[in-house]
């Protein structure tokens, strides 16, 4: 009967593991596919996002040269997106510095574009978030590049097996 029990408990603790992994899953996405210089006039962003899988708490990067241009990022409403209205905005998302981050935090199409005109001239991006569960390991060479082992995936497996040590306390 110990054996028996002792089963359950390891297979309760993978599966708790399991879902732990997917909802804590995120990505670190340029946007435009470059860390310094992917929210610039001239990158086609309605075509780079199509050919993108956006999930929930994945994060969004603008990059952008402070000292060349004077771009921001708002987050609109898909009429505003449209018709490049950056009055009325849902959210500045601006930084300051050229390097302004966003997570997408719900299931829905998040709109963002540039004031001050940029909009008109192609500075702007729809974003279209799927559910939390990430497809099959690809290579990132079209997200950010970065190296599997970045502090986001640290993070992460610290967390899983900080659970599972104390699920097995929990449990054993």
């Amino acid at each position: 009967m110990e054996i028996l029990s002792s089963t359950k408990n390891m297979l309760l603790m993978m599966m708790m593991s399991a879902m732990m992994w997917n909802m804590a899953k995120s990505d670190l996405i340029y946007v435009g596919g470059s860390k310094g210089s992917g929210w610039v006039l001239g990158n086609n962003l309605t075509n780079w996002s199509l050919n993108q899988h956006f999930h929930l708490n994945d994060w969004l990067y603008f990059g952008y040269e402070k000292d060349k241009r004077y771009f921001n990022v708002l987050e609109v409403n898909k009429t505003s997106y449209e018709n490049c209205i950056d009055a009325g905005f849902i959210k500045n998302v601006t930084g300051g510095a050229g390097r302004d981050v966003f997570q997408l935090t719900n299931k829905k199409t998040y709109y963002f574009i540039s004031g001050g005109g940029y909009c008109w001239q192609g500075l702007k991006v729809a974003i279209h978030v799927k559910d939390s569960v990430a497809p099959a390991p690809a290579p990132k060479s079209h997200k950010s590049g970065a190296s599997a082992l970045d502090a986001s995936n640290i993070y992460h497996s610290l967390m899983v097996l900080i659970l599972i040590l104390l699920c097995t306390n929990f449990l054993g």
